[in-house]
């Protein structure tokens, strides 16, 4: 009863210092160093769990009273996020990039590498596509319905729901040997839904994978190889954006300690999650999701009261 009625507040918190305009004036976020670390961990946390590191990064920082990060530095210390995946997967990635250029220079376009390569390719496209018309359509993200706490605990509660039923009418039989580049595109689209704060992109393309009948653990594994083009190129156009804005020293400070952090809760994450879906499955994110979801919605019906 005490941590219910701990959290229920804190939401209230939450809904009341949102509503408020939490999102700082400033053409991007500024914190201090422990801020910017526990931001960091955050970030590193939750962008590789499912369970949406945009809504977490918008909660967490609102509720403590720090105010909304925004889009600008969100995107900068996922770069801590793409380190990590990068420095994880490495071998993966060589791995792949030889089969490419084996297939290349003997015309053998069969080979299980390069079948990754294309579905690599083909599923980045979706969230290119959208998140170009999201970024030409939607001038102020920072503001945007989209990232509102109605839209986040919904998209939370419902990607929830798709996991559970993920988990009950998939087989997870298909190794990572069986991954075909019919797979990457189809993980490629759900990947791009991830463009809705609390969706999670994570979330959705294991989802799409346990949909597919792919292992727990070959599906996250996948999941975060296909990421690897859609979050680096999300970092570096929202990098390209911070470096014409006008800010001060003490704002690289933070971004670079908030960068330094995501990167080793990031590596911590994968290395998790990957060990724990082996042997285990995602109920306990599935209920998580809900329980996230409904505390938002609860608070906020209890302000309007």
């Amino acid at each position: 009863m005490i941590f219910s009625s701990a959290l229920t507040l804190t939401l209230n918190s939450v809904v009341l210092s949102a509503s408020a305009d939490a999102v700082s004036k400033a053409p991007i976020a500024q914190f201090n160093w422990f801020q910017a670390v526990v931001l960091g961990i955050v970030q590193g946390l939750t962008e590789f769990l499912p369970i949406s590191s945009t809504a977490h990064l918008k909660v967490i920082p609102v509720a403590l009273g720090w105010g909304d990060p925004g889009v600008a530095f969100t995107a900068v210390i996922q770069l801590g996020s793409i380190a990590a995946v990068l420095w994880f997967f490495w071998s993966d990635l060589t791995d792949i990039t030889r089969g490419i250029v084996r297939a290349i220079l003997v015309s053998d376009y069969n080979s299980h590498e390069f079948s990754l390569a294309v579905g690599i390719g083909l599923g980045t496209l979706p969230i290119l596509f959208f998140g170009l018309l999201l970024k030409v359509f939607v001038t102020d993200l920072d503001n945007s319905p989209l990232r509102s706490l109605g839209a986040i605990a919904i998209a939370s509660i419902v990607m929830a729901l798709l996991l559970a039923l993920s988990e009950k009418i998939g087989n997870h039989q298909r190794d990572f040997k069986q991954l075909r580049w019919q797979d990457g595109l189809l993980m490629g689209m759900a990947q791009a839904l991830a463009l809705i704060p609390g969706v999670s992109r994570s979330g959705s393309t294991l989802t799409a994978g346990l949909f597919m009948n792919l292992e727990r653990a070959t599906a996250a594994r996948f999941s975060f190889l296909l990421g690897i083009p859609a979050i680096t190129l999300a970092g570096l156009v929202e990098c390209k954006e911070v470096l014409d804005m006008q800010f001060s020293g003490d704002i690289i400070l933070s971004l670079i300690i908030g960068v330094i952090s995501a990167a080793v809760f990031s590596y911590l994450a994968i290395a998790w999650l990957i060990s724990y879906l082996q042997k285990q499955d995602t109920w306990v994110f599935v209920w998580y999701r809900l329980g996230f979801g409904v505390l938002i919605l609860g608070s906020l019906l209890l302000n309007r009261g």
